[in-house]
C-alpha cells in the first residue's frame, strides 16, 4: 500500500436530484425524489431534504410517498444526468489519465499516477481544487476522500458527505477502521453480513481478530482472504482507467405489463430509435442487435441477431429487432423491454439494407421461447400516445421552455422556468395540445473552472476539510451512497 494518500475518490452528492434542482429553480432548497413513479417504482436518488423525512435509495416510491409526501417525484432523464457526468469526468482526467469511473456520478483518481499529488499537502489541495471546480463547471458539489488505498479512499468520501473533503492519514487506518461495522468493507453484501453476525462479528476489529483461517472456512478461500486482508487496511487494487464500452442498450420496465402485441412492437421501434441516438452520440456502430424482453412471470428472454457489418442506421436496427420480436412469445403480458448493440466500432458498413436483408440470425436465451407470433405491424399504423413524464422538459409554441408537473385524467401540468430563471409560473393543458412538445433538456450554466493560483492561496478552512478522525459507526447516506 502506498505512504501518501494519493488515491482519491469522488461521489457527487445526491446527484440525480441535484441535478434536477440545479435545472429547476423552484424546487432548489425543497425535497427531491428522483426514480420510478408507477407501482412497481423505486426510489434512484434522494435530496438532503427528502432524507430528513426518512427517504433514501432502493426505497419503494410508494412508501416514499407516504413518507414525504409534500416532495417533487420525478422521473430520472439520464442523458441530462450523462452530460453532467461527463462534464466531471473531463475533470478527473484533467488530473491523471488513471481515472477509472464506477457510475454516472463516482470515480477512483490514481493522483500520483497524473503528477497531481505525491503527499499530504498535495493531495489534499488537489482535492479541494477539485470540488471547486465542479461547482464552477456544473454548479453541483461532490465529495472527496483522499487515502493510500482505493477502500479507504471510498470510506473517506462516505465521511466526507455532503460537499466535504476528508483526508485519512497514513499510519492511522487501522484505527478508524476497527469500531465500523463490516458492511463497511467491499464485498461485504446483506448475504455476508448477516452469516458474520450469526459467528459473532459485526466490527472490522472483530473480523481481524477472527483471523484469516476461520474467515476462509467460513466464506471460502479468497472471500475469507480478502475480506482478511482489508480488515487489517491491507489494499493493492490499483486504480484501473476506464475501458471501452462493449455495448450500448436502453430498456424500460413498464408500470402495468403490456398485453397488446401491436404496443409491444411500437415500444420496440422506440427504444431501438433511443439506442441508437446513444450510439451515435457516442460516435459508434455495432454488428449485433440484441432483444430483451422480460414477461409476466418474472421470465427474460434475450435474442441476437449479427450483421454483416456495423450500423449506426435506425431503420437497420428496427428492423432487426422486429425481426427478434416475432420469435418471442409474449402472451400473458410484457414488464420489460429492451434492446441493445454489441460488437462495437468506430465505423459503419455501406451497404445496410443489403446487410439488413441477409442477415443470420441466433439466439441464446434464460429461457426456451415460445410459439412465434406475427410480427409488430409497422409504425405509422396506427398513432402512438403521448406520454408526458413528470420532470421532463417541454415547450410551448406560446410559454417557451418548461417542465412537466404531472399529468393525468387527459391534462398535463407544466412549469415554465429554466436553469437560469427565477421559479416560474404553472400553466395546464390538454395532453394532446399541439402547442406542447417534448424537448431537450436545456444545459446548466457553465462556468470556468477555478484559477489554480487563487486556490493555491487559500486553503480550505471548514472541518469538513481537516483530516479525518475514526469515523463513527453511524455514518454515511440514508439507503447507502449517493
Amino acid at each position: 500500500m502506498r505512504t501518501a494518500p494519493t488515491i482519491l475518490h469522488l461521489d457527487m452528492d445526491a446527484f440525480f436530484a441535484q441535478a434536477e434542482q440545479a435545472s429547476k429553480p423552484s424546487l432548489r432548497g425543497k425535497a427531491v425524489v428522483v426514480g420510478g413513479l408507477g407501482p412497481r417504482g423505486v426510489v434512484a436518488t434522494a435530496s438532503y431534504e427528502a432524507r430528513v423525512f426518512g427517504v433514501h435509495s432502493a426505497m419503494p416510491m410508494a412508501q416514499a410517498r407516504r413518507l414525504a409526501p409534500n416532495a417533487a417525484y420525478l422521473v430520472p432523464r439520464f442523458g441530462f444526468y450523462r452530460s453532467i457526468s461527463e462534464q466531471v469526468m473531463e475533470l478527473l482526467r484533467a488530473l491523471s489519465p488513471l481515472v477509472e469511473p464506477l457510475s454516472l456520478d463516482e470515480a477512483f483518481v490514481d493522483l500520483e499516477a497524473g503528477g497531481a499529488a505525491w503527499d499530504e499537502a498535495s493531495a489534499r489541495l488537489a482535492g479541494a481544487r477539485l470540488r471547486a471546480d465542479i461547482r464552477a463547471v456544473t454548479g453541483l458539489t461532490g465529495s472527496v476522500g483522499l487515502a493510500a488505498s482505493k477502500m479507504l479512499a471510498k470510506i473517506a468520501s462516505e465521511q466526507a458527505k455532503p460537499d466535504g473533503l476528508v483526508l485519512i492519514e497514513p499510519g492511522t487506518e487501522r484505527a478508524l477502521l476497527g469500531p465500523l461495522p463490516v458492511r463497511t468493507l467491499p464485498g461485504v453484501g446483506p448475504a455476508t453480513g448477516d452469516h458474520l453476525r450469526r459467528a459473532g462479528i459485526h466490527t472490522v476489529d472483530e473480523l481481524a481478530e477472527a483471523g484469516e483461517a476461520e474467515l476462509v472456512r467460513l466464506l471460502g478461500k479468497a472471500h475469507g482472504q480478502a475480506l482478511h486482508a482489508m480488515a487489517l487496511a491491507h489494499d493493492e487494487r490499483p486504480v484501473v482507467a476506464e475501458r471501452e464500452a462493449k455495448s450500448v442498450s436502453v430498456e424500460d420496465t413498464y408500470d402495468v405489463d403490456i398485453h397488446d402485441r401491436l404496443r409491444v412492437g411500437l415500444e420496440v421501434q422506440r427504444l431501438a430509435d433511443r439506442c441508437v441516438q446513444r450510439l451515435r452520440g457516442s460516435g459508434l456502430s455495432g454488428r449485433t442487435i440484441v432483444l430483451k424482453v422480460r414477461r409476466y412471470d418474472f421470465s427474460t428472454l434475450t435474442r441476437s441477431e449479427t450483421l454483416r457489418g456495423p450500423t449506426d442506421d435506425p431503420a437497420v436496427v428496427r428492423e432487426a429487432a422486429a425481426r427478434l420480436l416475432d420469435s418471442v412469445d409474449t402472451t400473458g403480458g410484457v414488464r420489460l423491454l429492451g434492446v441493445g448493440v454489441s460488437g462495437l466500432a468506430d465505423y459503419t458498413q455501406e451497404d445496410l439494407f443489403a446487410q439488413a436483408a441477409g442477415a443470420g440470425t441466433e439466439s441464446p436465451a434464460e429461457e426456451s421461447a415460445g410459439p412465434s407470433v406475427p410480427a409488430a405491424a409497422p409504425q405509422d399504423t396506427a398513432p402512438v400516445e403521448r406520454h408526458w413524464p413528470a420532470g421532463h422538459d417541454v415547450t410551448h409554441a406560446e410559454h417557451g421552455h418548461g417542465w412537466v408537473q404531472g399529468s393525468g385524467i387527459g391534462r398535463v401540468t407544466v412549469r415554465f422556468e429554466t436553469p437560469g430563471s427565477q421559479p416560474g409560473r404553472v400553466r395546464t393543458f390538454r395532453v394532446d395540445d399541439p402547442a406542447l412538445q417534448p424537448a431537450d433538456p436545456l444545459p446548466l450554466v457553465r462556468r470556468r473552472p477555478a484559477d489554480p493560483a487563487a486556490q493555491s492561496s487559500a486553503a480550505p478552512s471548514s472541518a469538513a476539510a481537516c483530516t479525518a478522525a475514526a469515523p463513527s459507526a453511524g455514518s454515511g447516506e440514508a439507503g447507502g451512497r449517493n
